[in-house]
């Protein structure tokens, strides 16, 4: 029994130093504070690529403990599609599973019925991809835990990296053909702008010729 608690001490601990690092390399929550001004709307963004779930919980603060303001929640796709809104709120939470990629915004402001307060802010848990897998219930379900937890774990986070790496790479894609078709135009516009330059000035020789040959001067 003692062989087989060091055995698998000594398998968890290169394992979870593995699992930090790559966790560490996916861009998978964040705790963000936003500070709300009386009469303005604060948003928060993030790129994400189609199909992943995003989770997020807010939740208001204010030095009035006895009187919170409440505030309005407005989160929008790359597209303008409406995901979540809310109105006269305290707290609340948003998840969905991203459609198409893009930046997804998250609005706040006050409500105009609310108490102003200047020291109103709002804390976001946002959560995308494998932080937002409930991770207790695939244990539960799948009944799994100890080692072969985490390793679904690290199979999970390395998926992520795969899927951010392809994901940035078809980015660099598209944007280098909109460089290279811009670069395309401006050569375009600069080989026309030359042409016109000279054929203005071919004009302007001719008329002088032609006015200079008038008062026989040539």
């Amino acid at each position: 029994m003692r062989n087989t608690n060091v055995s698998r001490a000594a398998i968890l601990r290169p394992l979870s130093l593995l699992l930090l690092w790559v966790w560490s390399s996916v861009p998978v929550g964040e705790a963000i504070w936003l500070s709300l001004p009386q009469s303005d709307t604060k948003c928060v963004s993030e790129e994400i690529q189609n199909n992943v779930v995003v989770l997020a919980d807010y939740v208001v603060i204010s030095e009035h403990h006895d009187h919170l303001p409440t505030v309005s929640v407005k989160v929008t796709s790359p597209y303008g599609n409406n995901l979540h809104h809310q109105e006269n709120v305290t707290h609340g939470q948003f998840a969905f599973t991203t459609q198409e990629a893009g930046n997804y915004v998250a609005c706040f402001w006050l409500d105009s019925q609310s108490e102003m307060s200047k020291d109103v802010s709002i804390n976001i848990d946002w959560k995308t991809g494998i932080a937002a897998k409930d991770w207790e219930s695939v244990a539960r379900k799948e009944k799994i835990e100890g080692v072969e937890l985490e390793l679904r774990k690290l199979e999970g986070a390395v998926e992520a990296i795969h899927e951010n790496l392809l994901y940035l790479k078809n980015r660099e894609a598209e944007m280098r053909i909109v460089s290279e078709g811009t670069n395309a135009k401006v050569a375009w516009c600069s080989i026309m702008s030359l042409a016109i330059c000279i054929g203005v000035s071919a004009l302007q020789v001719l008329h002088l010729k032609r006015f200079f040959q008038k008062k026989k001067l040539i």
